[in-house]
Formats: structure tokens, sequence, C-alpha cells
């Protein structure tokens, strides 16, 4: 059983016959179906069913020769809605299954952001159509999260909000130009480092781990698309799973000034959220690439 389903709304599933129910209803029913050839004799396809907006449970397998239908795997999504970055992509098979994970440098957040692929069969298309690699390509984020907290904001004038900005633009800059060998920017990022830890070291005798770190992006685990984040809450909407009567939490998030959506069960979050306060949790990234029009894939 998919630990992400109780993200979507399905916290009461027990048992592999509830979830095999589960995605026969959604082939059976799916709100939106796609599909693409990757061989001779077979066919690719993929299975949307929507349980509300832009959050659902998609099916994913491969139509034979005799157009019979062989199911491979599920998993739960969220839908982002803005764009979060238009840095490069890459993307790469998962060695079990035709499924992909993307990988994208963006300077913002200080790591490689490595998320799972939702447009399967766009990129698939692409990538069998020998389309590959395509420039002008967009990110957009969405995150699915199983345990959370709601944590209160640091206090802050719009003289520091701005200076923060131009702090995080700076630093992206430099870690721009350190990735290519730049040694100046190298050596600015070390030492504002030393500095950074030197002084968080002095005050956190004396103050609150939250009242120190505004935000945080970090790998959380062994699986690479999942994250342990502080991020700052600006805009909730609690809605409801069509299919259980369950609450979900939507909320947008930025973090490092990388913006993205995401959603958890009401019952796994502890806290009321409101715009301005903060989140901390687990996430795990998903991501759908935006391909220009003139790819022909949507």
């Amino acid at each position: 059983m998919h630990k992400y389903l109780r993200a979507v709304g399905f916290s009461k599933m027990e048992g592999h016959n509830e979830v095999h129910n589960l995605v026969l209803d959604v082939i059976r029913n799916a709100t939106n179906r796609s599909y693409t050839s990757n061989s001779d004799k077979s066919m690719l396809a993929m299975f949307c069913k929507d349980f509300t907006d832009r959050m659902g449970i998609a099916v994913c397998g491969e139509f034979d020769e005799n157009d019979k239908f062989t199911y491979e795997y599920y998993f739960p999504y969220f839908l982002g809605s803005n764009i979060s970055s238009d840095e490069n992509i890459s993307v790469e098979r998962h060695a079990d299954k035709e499924s992909y994970a993307g990988v994208c440098d963006d300077n913002r957040v200080g790591v490689s952001l490595i998320f799972y692929l939702q447009n399967i069969i766009s990129y698939a298309k692409v990538k069998y159509g020998n389309m590959l690699p395509i420039k002008g390509t967009s990110l957009t984020l969405g995150a699915l999260s199983t345990e959370g907290k709601i944590i209160l904001p640091i206090k802050k004038n719009e003289e520091e909000i701005e200076r923060n900005r131009k702090k995080y633009i700076k630093r992206s800059n430099l870690i721009g130009k350190a990735k290519e060998g730049n040694e100046e920017a190298i050596e600015i990022i070390t030492l504002e480092d030393m500095d950074t830890y030197n002084s968080i070291i002095k005050r956190i005798k004396t103050e609150d781990t939250m009242t120190l770190i505004d935000t945080y992006f970090m790998p959380f685990g062994v699986e690479c698309d999942q994250y342990s984040i502080l991020a700052e809450i600006t805009s909730c909407e609690l809605v409801k799973n069509k299919e259980t009567g369950e609450e979900i939490y939507i909320m947008t998030l930025c973090c490092n000034e990388l913006t993205f959506d995401m959603c958890i069960n009401k019952i796994d979050l502890y806290g009321e959220p409101k715009v301005g306060r903060r989140f901390k949790g687990t996430i795990w990234m998903q991501g759908t690439i935006n391909f220009p029009d003139i790819c022909g894939v949507s």
C-alpha cells in the first residue's frame, strides 16, 4: 500500500483488496486517460482520477498487441498550480518500472532538487519521439505530506523582508558562479557559511532554533525525492476528498524563495495553518515538466 495515499484522503484504506478495488475504479472511471507507443508491440498508458481539484490517483501500465491492459503500478498525485522553476531539468528512468525521476539544479535550494515525474506520458512521447533535448521547459512542483506541524512566524518588518530577499538572490548568483568554477565565489560562500555557523553556535545557547532559522530545505531519509522542510505559508485552503469525505489542507509554500503547492490530510497536521505562519514537516516532491507548444505534447 502506498504510504502517501492518506495525503490525498485515503487514510482508512486497509488491505490489498481495498487497494485493488481502488485501482479498478480509477481505470474504469478515469478523469483523464493518456497513451503513447513505447515499442512496436506495446503501448504505455496512464489513467488518472481526480478525487478533488488537482488531486487523485494515477494508474500506469501497458496495452499489448492484443489490446490487453497490464497494470504495473499506481501512485497518488497532487498537481501544482504555478511555475516553480525555469532552470534546466534532466530526467532518469527508475530501474524497476516505467517511471521517472527529474533533477532540477535550482540555485535557490542549494541542493539538486529531485522530484517524481507526474506527466509520464508527455515525457515518454518526447523521449520515444526522439525530440530530446528540448529547450524552453519549466517546472511545476506539487508535494504530498503525511506529517507536519504549524510553527509561528519570525517577526520581520518590510526592510528586513527586502534585505533577506536580496540576500537570497545574491547567494543564488554566487552558487551559480561557484558551479562554473569561479574561485572567488566559492571563497565568498565558504566564508559566509563559516560566519553563519559561528553566529548560530553563539545564539543557540540563549535562543530557540526556530527563531534562528527562517526556512530550510533538506533531503530526508534514503529516498532521494523526499525532503524535510520549514517553509512560509503564502496561501491555504481546506478541501474534501469526494470519495471519502476526508478533509485535506492545500497550501502554497515559499521555502528559500522556491514556491510550490503541498497537500496534507487534516488529521496529519498539528496546528492551524494560516498565511504568514510556517509549515514544518516531511514531503514527497512531485513535479510536472511544462513542454513548449512546439513539442505537441501536454
